[in-house]
């Protein structure tokens, strides 16, 4: 007990750099999604659904290749008459990933447990250099 009373500071300073160490993992699994590439994977192979999130006039300024729009306001209530199968992929896709990422935790609640956000979102998708509608 006397070290620990008699080295308060360097023990505090341990604990902080193995917080700070730390941190980025913890950051990026919670904010981690699917990457473009392996979106373009599960399009192809699984024949995943993709569904934008975004609102209307975003969505018609440009998004991914046959995509669905529902907006994430709608998404709880309008979800499984867009998509029925529950058991198919379903990518989830907005701006920068961060309305999607609140679209998966809506899908997993409503049973589709292969839903997943598309990382970066649109941004990503460009910055890949894959194909996008407009309209």
């Amino acid at each position: 007990m006397k070290f620990i009373l008699d080295n308060w500071m360097l023990i505090a300073i341990a604990v902080a750099s193995g917080s700070m160490l730390l941190l980025p993992v913890i950051q990026g699994a919670a904010m981690a999604g699917l990457d473009p590439a392996g979106a373009v994977q599960l399009i192809n192979r699984e024949k995943a659904v993709v569904v934008d999130v975004c609102e209307p006039n975003e969505f018609a300024a440009g998004h991914v290749g046959g995509a669905k729009n529902l907006p994430l306001g709608e998404l709880e209530a309008k979800l499984a008459g867009m998509v029925k199968n529950k058991s198919v992929p379903l990518i989830l896709v907005c701006q920068s990933g961060a309305r999607s990422g609140r679209a998966v935790a809506i899908a997993k609640k409503l049973g589709y447990e292969q839903a997943q956000s598309l990382g970066g979102g649109l941004a990503a998708w460009k910055a890949a250099s894959l194909p996008v509608e407009k309209g």
